[in-house]
């Protein structure tokens, strides 16, 4: 790519209409080395109208108080369109660049030239124009130094609502999601809105981003380093799937401990003690502590092989989630271990078997098609006031296989409105604390 020398002369002109003339017929004159090719262009101008919208030019054709007639800059070839469309500019105030990729190009001069008010002028033109997922891929990937000027802002900010609201369900548009480049992943896989299964989803998927467009392990260690792991809500991920991390060849020892560890000792802190870490670290860069809206709730899980073959589960389920049940709803959990099998709780708005009255329901069920069956018993409790002990509300015993969910159809006993309210006995600071404990049966 050659680079022009535009040589700016003062044209001495009032009628701006001669001037515009000037630049739209003016040709380039050729000075060539063997070494070092240029291309020298005269363009007469209005300094004073070139100046007033432009502080480069202002500065530049002032030195001291002695004004020059004429001035040289460098330019790559490629920017020579959108200067003259920027020379045009600063008399017309309008450009011929129509198109996203062109009034781009002027953006970008203008920024080099600092000429705010025609980088306004793109911008408001760059917003008025569709948003596409290439046109908003190209206003994020801008140097950051342009996507800092406030006249720009709002172009990235438009750009980040549309791929968020693009990409809400990354597996619905898997293909178009794993086309984005870093700055269009940044922007989704950091969005509290994303609608998955659960957080095991999103480290799958930015794992198979990272491996598609960076197949040298070194060079995608380096983007998980400084750019995916900051992405991924590890606390929110399964023990499962935080096990196989650490045996993980995409991440470097020192990390996937980091992360993994930091995650671990987060499950087993109490409920209100999460959130007090949660609120010492989050903030607009740092959310992994914040959860996603799952359509899979968190559980925490403690496996047990002696005396007996046992998973302890605990389920936390908010206030308007089970609001929100109402009529007909039902929240699962995210799987958990035991016997060689993977289980999963639900929580249903049921109506009573009399079709009297709603009540809250929770039953146990196993996943896969192909799963053996497993006899268990089962016990659930839930936290009660005043004590905020948990108290057990239902046992029972079952063969479980897949396809099929076994448990209470009134987990506490009351009907959906007393359930609810203000005073009721089951939530504790808007949480219903449920634990499941279910132990293998042995013949």
């Amino acid at each position: 790519m050659y680079p022009y020398l535009f040589r700016l002369s003062d044209a001495d002109d009032k009628r701006e209409e001669a001037a515009i003339g000037r630049l739209e017929k003016s040709s380039p004159n050729i000075a060539m080395t063997k070494s070092h090719p240029l291309c020298l262009r005269t363009v007469h101008i209005s300094s004073p109208i070139v100046a007033a919208k432009s502080i480069f030019f202002f500065k530049l054709f002032s030195n001291g108080t002695e004004e020059q007639r004429y001035v040289i800059v460098q330019i790559h070839e490629s920017e020579e369109a959108a200067l003259m469309d920027l020379l045009k500019f600063t008399y017309c105030n309008t450009l011929s660049a129509k198109t996203p990729t062109g009034l781009l190009d002027v953006l970008m001069i203008a920024d080099k030239f600092e000429a705010a008010s025609c980088m306004r002028y793109c911008s408001n033109e760059l917003q008025n124009q569709p948003m596409t997922t290439e046109t908003a891929l190209l206003y994020l990937d801008l140097p950051s130094k342009v996507l800092k000027v406030n006249v720009v802002r709002p172009l990235a900010d438009a750009a980040n609502v549309f791929l968020l609201l693009r990409f809400t369900d990354i597996t619905k548009f898997e293909k178009e999601a794993l086309s984005l480049s870093l700055s269009g992943i940044e922007v989704v896989l950091s969005s509290d809105l994303l609608e998955i299964a659960s957080e095991d989803v999103v480290y799958d998927f930015a794992l198979k981003w990272a491996r598609m467009h960076y197949p040298k392990l070194e060079e995608r260690r380096q983007v998980w380093t400084s750019h995916l792991c900051f992405l991924i809500r590890f606390p929110a991920m399964t023990c499962t799937k935080l096990k196989e991390i650490m045996t993980c060849n995409d991440f470097g020892w020192e990390l996937a401990s980091k992360f993994v560890l930091e995650a671990l000792f987060y499950k087993a802190e109490p409920p209100y003690q999460q959130g007090e870490i949660a609120a010492r670290v989050e903030n607009t860069f740092n959310k992994r502590y914040v959860e996603r809206a799952y359509k899979l709730r968190p559980v925490k899980a403690l496996e047990f092989e002696a005396p007996h073959q046992q998973s302890v589960v605990y389920l936390d389920l908010k206030n308007d989630e089970c609001t929100n049940l109402f009529p007909e709803g039902k929240i699962f959990s995210q799987g958990f271990h035991l016997g060689g099998q993977e289980l999963f709780l639900s929580a249903h708005c049921n109506i009573e078997q009399q079709g009297v009255y709603h009540c809250l329901g929770l039953f146990l069920g196993m996943q896969g098609e192909e799963s053996e069956p497993l006899a268990v018993d089962y016990e659930f409790s839930v936290r009660v006031r005043p004590d905020n002990e948990f108290v057990s509300m239902y046992k029972g015993s079952h063969t479980l296989s897949s396809g099929i969910v076994v448990g209470c159809h009134n987990l506490c006993g009351v009907t959906w409105i007393p359930f609810l309210s203000e005073d009721s006995l089951y939530f504790i600071d808007e949480i219903l604390h449920i634990r499941a404990d279910i132990t293998v049966i042995r013949e």
